[in-house]
């Protein structure tokens, strides 16, 4: 028999599903629950490897840690990742299938992917006590509903009660709310039980009366108000919020000095959670930058991944950033290339694969040569840098020829600068200050790591943060009641409802 589910779907992109769906993940979890995330289609450049080696949207790798489970290819069976305006390449069941337009993937394509999106969610629900499931975009938009497949289309053919979440710091969330369920068939209406404000700033009780309203005008309840907190958004689908990045306090720093690291801003910016674990460092200051002056003051440059690494050397060069990472690396200030950013350090890239440009000449300051294969790697690596334990994840389409250098994980180090394939290096807390050590003595900064900083403890505190809000601030029994026998019967029909 299933178990329990729900599916937190939002007004909009960015209302906050993705952190909602977590903190009922967590909440369920310390309440001895057996849960799992699930999102059956995912838009993302933000992405992680599973032990089996299946690539998997990085929200969802983070929604299965706030359940304290391993992740699999079964939470995110369909992983979309932008490549330019109008295609994606089309990972499926944790592999890629193709490069894949808007036009045809919806054309079709993503019907007939609905199956497998049904299996996947009925094996977590036969394997877990609760399913939590995330939507995408908004359920209401009606020129892509017949093709739905991860919002009210997972909702209906599985029978799941579906919680609108909508961003209130935005503004407009009573007539996002309402437009939502109104612009659902009555079928689809059936299933929406209520609302989740997100991000509110103020004094409760002067909303409470446009909750009654609301309530009157729908026949739903609201089951929570979650007030808005700082430092959140962790492992996001894309580059708008740059993780928890953008919004991260810096603490005082251990030595007598900051460190200050600067992060090319790169077109197709993926697995920018990277830093992250750097700006979890006390008197570490991260921030993104896309003008080659913003990189004077910089202590450390990095270049993280991207999914189009011919594109971003063309942006560098453009924008005059290439010039300053060649001077930088000659004149041996730190600079670390991560994936497509180690791939671009190199002399030159032959590409029929991702840009199809042929060979096209690199940076020229690691000895290294790449080439791009059809085939993926994925994989999760473990070794040894700076005498220190290192775990990452490889997701990359380039094979790298070290020429020379001093070995560096899989890559390598030229002077102060380095080039790896391996993400999530920098979540190993000795190599992250063994490394940060080496940075500053290059930089010539009284910067000392803090000795216990732990990036998963921090992590873990962030996932508690999340668990708390929906403790504290929700409904929490209705909630229940809600994943444990569906959506109240008799919710009125709001019109006009779906165009025919």
């Amino acid at each position: 028999m299933s178990s329990g589910g729900l599916l937190v779907a939002g007004t909009t992109s960015d209302a906050g599903k993705s952190v909602v769906t977590a903190g009922i993940c967590r909440w369920l979890v310390r309440q001895g629950v057996k849960v799992a995330p699930f999102k059956a289609q995912n838009m993302s450049l933000n992405s992680f490897v599973t032990r089996e080696g299946a690539e998997i949207g990085r929200a969802q790798a983070m929604q299965a840690q706030a359940c304290r489970v391993e992740p699999t290819a079964l939470m995110n069976p369909v992983l979309l990742k932008p490549g330019g305006e109008r295609s994606s390449q089309v990972v499926l069941m944790g592999r890629p299938v193709g490069e894949m337009s808007a036009r045809g993937y919806h054309g079709g394509r993503q019907e007939q992917l609905l199956g497998t999106v049904l299996d996947c969610l009925e094996q977590l629900r036969n394997q877990y006590d609760a399913v939590i499931c995330e939507g995408a975009g908004s359920p209401a938009e009606i020129n892509l509903r017949r093709t739905d497949i991860v919002n009210m289309g997972v909702a209906r053919n599985a029978g799941l009660p579906v919680l609108v979440v909508g961003d209130i710091d935005r503004g407009g969330v009573f007539a996002s709310f309402f437009g939502t369920v109104a612009l659902l068939s009555p079928e689809d209406q059936e299933l929406v039980a209520g609302f989740l404000v997100n991000k509110f700033r103020g004094d409760v009780s002067l909303l409470e009366p446009g909750l009654e309203m609301l309530h009157g005008l729908t026949g739903r309840r609201t089951y929570g108000v979650l007030p808005f907190r700082h430092g959140l958004g962790i492992d996001e689908e894309d580059g708008m919020g740059v993780g928890a990045v953008r919004e991260s306090a810096v603490a005082a720093p251990a030595g007598e000095e900051l460190l200050r690291v600067a992060v090319c801003a790169v077109p197709l910016m993926s697995n920018f959670t990277d830093v992250d674990a750097l700006a979890a460092e006390p008197g570490v200051v991260v921030r993104f930058v896309d003008r080659p002056d913003e990189l004077a003051d910089a202590d450390l440059v990095v270049v993280p991944g991207t999914r189009g690494t011919v594109r971003a050397l063309r942006w560098l060069r453009e924008r005059g950033l290439a010039d300053a990472l060649v001077r930088r690396a000659a004149e041996g200030r730190p600079l670390l290339g991560v994936c497509g950013g180690f791939q671009l350090l190199g002399e030159h890239i032959e590409d029929d694969v991702e840009s199809r440009a042929g060979r096209v000449d690199g940076l020229g300051v690691l000895p290294v040569r790449v080439r791009f294969a059809r085939e993926k790697t994925l994989a999760r690596p473990v070794g040894e840098a700076l005498g220190e334990r290192v775990e990452g994840y490889e997701i990359h389409h380039g094979v790298a020829e070290v020429l020379g250098g001093e070995a560096f994980l899989d890559g390598c180090r030229v002077g102060a600068t380095w080039g790896t394939h391996w993400h999530g290096a920098l979540e190993s807390d000795g190599f992250r200050r063994a490394f940060l050590r080496t940075v500053a003595e290059r930089a010539g900064r009284r910067f000392v790591p803090a000795p216990d900083t732990s990036f998963a403890a921090l992590r873990e505190q962030q996932l508690d943060r999340l668990g708390d809000l929906i403790e504290q601030h929700a409904d929490t029994d209705a909630l229940w009641r809600l994943i444990e026998s569906g959506a109240p019967r008799g919710l009125p029909f709001i019109p006009p409802g779906a165009p025919a």
